[in-house]
């Protein structure tokens, strides 16, 4: 089968929902990175070295996150998103600007305004990140992540290397007001989005927004590939928490650095994420996500240990040159699997759930920090890398992440080019033999009496299908459900734009087709066979007989709340025109199993 050749990686720039956006990110970056770099150096000034109040600075930045991050994604999921987004630029700009007038104070300020611009900021995430997918196609999807990695993190080699020699040679406050002109620039460049507004279907109350928050980590905690990379930013968070909190003082205790030196450190590091990203533009869809994130994660972890026995400095950051170029590929791929697992209107929960964690995680590495006023700062770089590279080890085996690139385009390509079903036949009539086979594959249907079986021969249809042929649609009636009893389908969920926003593999012994057959809706995705297939074709009739064996109730009722969980809100709708009748009797039938 052919598959279409990738666009141009740069093509998305045309967007102009895109453009905006990478434009505002990329001048926002550059400001945010001024006044992460000038707070870390002035709070070091001013405690005279200590690596402690270095990592409660920056600890300052997350934790924030504690308190409203859950909280500011059900809100991202219910209001405005882009005018959430123009006020959290606004407002941050307001209170950068004030740092130089508040800190002769006392050092107090800093820390409060750190923690108030976070504290905004996490409104402002989970709403970019909702936004982002929507300003471009699945297609160019993987390219516009990694140019907005670029914007996002890349720019940072401006900041960080501006900021060091802004205080070099310049008031430090200087970076300040630069990074509050930024937040303007960056509000003006989101005024001028035109992105689609959520509307909610209730008020805003403290039940409403914890029922919200409930639905959004239970559906982030049922995707295995979601749960994945959840558990796995754990560790890794804790790793780069420790990490990056330790350069300063390794610069200048470990390196005899310069504060411009540590500045350049810092610059080269977003250098090698750059370009590591533009080569990502054109390269990611290669290998799955999952795959790259390994390569990364090991990528980082042994230019840390390499990093942390290094004497020279040009040698030093070199090494960590390295880890930035080696970031993007982990950094990238994980925001494309958020992306593409997580359904329109719940990206602001499980953006900020993710937000939450890392922050969390981030913060207890930045604490363990301190421990570098007690003991060798070399030993604890080492150590951060060692967990990085056992990260990789332990993304290597968790489910979801290491799917085959090639498996994924020949998925996509046959959704995409299958044609609509013409019919798939009469079949043959079920035989015992069948039966058995499937009661193999789903022992919950063990249970089934000589009546029921009867029932399965007679109104059941046995059929083989091709490959390639499309076996059900997105939005057409459906009376049936097919269980398979040998071969591979591919179910695809439309985005309602000619693409595709989650892929799904099933094999023999999984079912599809229920959700329709039971509650009289219209189907929620479209199936196509991908290798050769046996199915039992069941009358949604003689499906709701099946559901009074409990274990087999229990199997299903399980998969149709996964898949809703997988099926987009706006697609409720389509549920209105249920069948009253048929809505009474599954329940009745749900009650009895």
């Amino acid at each position: 089968m052919t598959i279409a050749a990738s666009p141009s990686p740069f093509a998305v720039l045309k967007r102009r929902n895109f453009a905006l956006l990478w434009t505002g990110q990329l001048v926002s970056t550059i400001g945010s990175a001024l006044t992460s770099l000038a707070a870390s150096i002035m709070v070091y000034r001013l405690t005279n070295g200590s690596a402690l109040s270095v990592g409660l600075m920056l600890m300052a930045t997350a934790a924030p996150s504690l308190l409203v991050g859950l909280v500011a994604g059900v809100f991202v999921d219910r209001f405005d998103r882009q005018r959430i987004m123009m006020a959290a630029d606004l407002l941050r700009a307001v209170l950068v600007a004030f740092i130089p007038f508040l800190v002769p104070f006392g050092i107090a300020w800093l820390y409060v305004i750190v923690m108030l611009t976070s504290a905004i900021g996490q409104f402002f995430d989970p709403a970019y990140e909702s936004v982002l997918p929507e300003a471009a196609p699945d297609e160019e999807l993987a390219a516009a992540n990694s140019l907005i990695a670029i914007s996002s993190f890349g720019s940072t080699a401006i900041g960080f290397a501006a900021s060091g020699l802004i205080a070099a040679n310049y008031p430090i406050a200087y970076a300040f007001y630069l990074d509050a002109f930024s937040f303007v620039f960056s509000a003006a460049c989101v005024f001028f989005l035109r992105v689609p507004k959520i509307k909610a279907e209730d008020s805003t109350s403290v039940k409403v927004v914890v029922n919200n928050l409930k639905a959004g980590l239970d559906f982030l905690f049922k995707s295995p590939v979601l749960r994945s990379v959840f558990l796995l930013a754990v560790p890794v968070s804790i790793s780069f928490g420790l990490a990056n909190s330790l350069l300063l003082p390794f610069a200048t205790r470990a390196l005899s650095a310069t504060t411009f030196e540590y500045g350049l450190q810092e610059g080269l590091t977003s250098v090698g994420f750059v370009i590591a990203s533009l080569l990502m533009a054109g390269i990611l869809s290669r290998w799955r996500e999952g795959q790259w994130m390994v390569v990364g994660l090991f990528g980082i972890g042994i230019s840390w240990v390499v990093y942390s026995r290094l004497q020279s400095v040009p040698l030093a950051i070199a090494a960590q040159m390295v880890s930035g170029f080696m970031n993007a590929p982990y950094s990238i791929s994980r925001r494309l699997l958020l992306q593409r697992n997580t359904v329109a209107e719940m990206r602001g929960r499980v953006s900020s759930a993710f937000f939450v964690a890392n922050n969390v995680f981030f913060l207890i590495g930045m604490g363990a920090a301190g421990l570098a006023d007690l003991m060798d700062v070399r030993w604890l770089m080492l150590t951060s890398g060692l967990v990085s590279i056992g990260c990789a080890v332990w993304a290597l085996v968790l489910p979801g992440l290491g799917q085959p690139a090639e498996e994924w385009r020949k998925a996509l390509s046959l959704l995409r080019n299958a044609p609509a079903a013409t019919g798939l036949g009469i079949g043959r009539a079920v035989m015992p033999a069948d039966l058995d086979q499937l009661v193999g594959l789903l022992p919950s249907l063990s249970g089934l009496g000589k009546a029921d079986r009867e029932k399965l021969m007679i109104q059941g249809r046995l059929l083989n299908v091709q490959q390639g042929v499309k076996l059900t649609s997105t939005g057409e009636t459906g009376d049936s459900a097919f269980f398979i009893l040998a071969g591979k389908t591919v179910v695809g969920i439309a985005d309602g734009q000619g693409g595709y926003r989650s892929l799904a593999t099933l094999i023999a012994g999984d079912f599809f087709g229920e959700i329709a057959a039971l509650t009289g809706a219209a189907r929620t995705a479209d199936v196509v066979v991908e290798e050769a297939a046996i199915l039992l074709q069941v009358p949604a009739a003689l499906l709701r007989v099946l559901m009074l064996q409990s274990a087999f109730s229990q199997l299903v009722l399980a998969r149709i709340s996964e898949r809703l969980a997988q099926t987009s809100i706006r697609d409720l709708p389509r549920f209105s025109a249920v069948d009253p009748q048929a809505a009474r009797e599954l329940r009745e039938e749900t009650v009895l199993a």
